[in-house]
């Protein structure tokens, strides 16, 4: 039996070779895998659900599942692409092994979710540490999107229910870490609820947050360091001052239903106290313009919290509601932060549908459907999904690491010379290869 390190076999890349094999990009995610110790931590995570004499280790069967996902699966089922490719993923269990694992873990309930959760944040803190000024707390801070996305289903499924735009399925709240304009966002939260949950219910917008700040980093988990941004379904009483409680002192840039109150207050504001609000770069953006509100406005809301409303020319062809005023749409957020000029304020929160991006991407990647029928096995779906994505978003990072030999590699993958990606994967696996061992 030949040495291998961690769960998958060792690969080597080759330039121009003739004998080519199917999923060569997984070669990629499994290097990311052994790279970040994810599957040694995922492994020793799942080791009580490890029945004796078993042949496959639970660890690694949730991670081939994750893979496939990241490949493009979308049920458990696909991995049986892996199983196609014993040199590149090793050997993979049968699908009833498979279904099994995850009843398994479903029935387990809370205990093997914080198990999963509990490796998945081990390995996120070494990959930002590996990652430097790629990672996504370079700048001091760490900001984290909520949203909720629908998830229709298209059979009966338990908690399977009509939604707020007439569809039937379910509502998950949604938690990433943003990478900024070009990265992918590391999802650290997802709570799977029902079709009809509502969009601004604080008690779920509380345990969500609590999941995405136990996978961050300790010296995250409070602090003015972390920033909890939403839409306007985070904007209730009771989340903010969750938020702002002593003890958490988080940052938060939550978004503001305009109510009649609001609506007022905006058209009290003089000509001479909005200010253009601006772009990225710095340049101002047409058309658009932003104020800080006081007064009665802000009675019964937690001490320190501002507000902030933006006013804008509509798109061309967009209809108005009756809280606009003067043909400009309005739109109002709250927020803690100090010190900072409130274009830029705007200019962040503005930012938060990035959180759209991400929540594509997990569409494209497992997150289209719920495949399973009961609330426990889909929740751990959700949990595979966020494992998928969440190598799909250490891969760039770890990039660029710090270069360093290490051992051979037995097996040998031979790209093809004309093939045009044979360069950007054999470059991008030698910089995985030059990062150091987990341990």
């Amino acid at each position: 039996m030949k040495k291998r390190i961690g769960s998958y076999p060792r690969v080597r890349i080759e330039r121009g070779g003739r004998a080519v094999v199917s999923q060569a990009g997984g070669v990629l995610l499994v290097e990311t895998v052994r790279k970040t110790g994810l599957d040694t931590a995922i492994s020793a995570a799942l080791a009580p659900w490890r029945k004796a004499r078993a042949v496959h280790d639970p660890g690694k069967t949730l991670l081939d599942v994750a893979l496939a996902v990241a490949l493009g699966g979308d049920c458990l089922a696909d991995v049986g692409m892996l199983r196609a490719e014993p040199a590149v993923f090793g050997p993979v269990a049968s699908d009833p092994t498979v279904s099994r694992l995850v009843d398994t873990l479903a029935a387990a309930g809370p205990k093997a979710l914080t198990a999963i959760r509990s490796a998945r944040s081990e390995v996120r803190e070494h990959v930002w540490k590996l990652a430097g000024t790629s990672s996504p707390d370079a700048s001091g801070q760490v900001i984290v999107d909520l949203d909720g996305v629908l998830v229709l289903a298209h059979s009966d499924k338990q908690d399977a229910a009509a939604t707020w735009n007439k569809t039937y399925g379910h509502h998950p709240l949604m938690g990433f870490v943003d990478h900024g304009s070009g990265g992918t966002g590391e999802p650290v939260a997802a709570l799977l609820r029902p079709g009809n949950a509502g969009s601004n219910t604080a008690a779920d917008h509380i345990t969500a947050t609590q999941l995405a700040l136990a996978q961050l980093p300790k010296r995250y988990r409070r602090g003015r360091s972390t920033l909890i941004r939403t839409d306007s379904g985070g904007g209730t009483h009771e989340f903010v001052a969750w938020l702002a409680k002593r003890g958490k002192w988080l940052s938060y840039s939550v978004g503001m239903t305009i109510t009649d109150a609001i609506h007022q207050a905006v058209l009290k504001v003089p000509a001479s106290a909005w200010t253009p609000a601006v772009e990225p770069g710095g340049e101002i953006r047409d058309g658009a313009w932003t104020a800080e509100l006081d007064g009665d406005v802000l009675k019964g809301w937690p001490r320190g919290m501002r507000l902030i409303a933006r006013k804008e020319r509509p798109h061309p062809g967009a209809q108005l509601r009756f809280t606009d005023a003067d043909g400009l749409r309005l739109t109002c957020f709250a927020t803690n932060t100090t010190g900072v000029p409130i274009a830029a304020l705007e200019l962040r929160h503005r930012q938060r549908a990035r959180a759209e991006d991400r929540i594509r991407n997990a569409r494209a990647t497992g997150l289209r459907n719920l495949p399973l029928h009961d609330i426990a096995q889909n929740q751990i779906w959700l949990e595979i999904i966020q494992i998928a994505l969440d190598l799909l978003a250490w891969l760039p990072m770890a990039l660029t690491g710090k270069p360093r030999l290490w051992e051979p590699r037995r097996r040998h993958l031979r790209f093809a010379r004309h093939w045009p990606w044979t360069d950007i994967i054999t470059s991008a696996i030698q910089r995985l290869d030059a990062l150091p061992n987990p341990g």
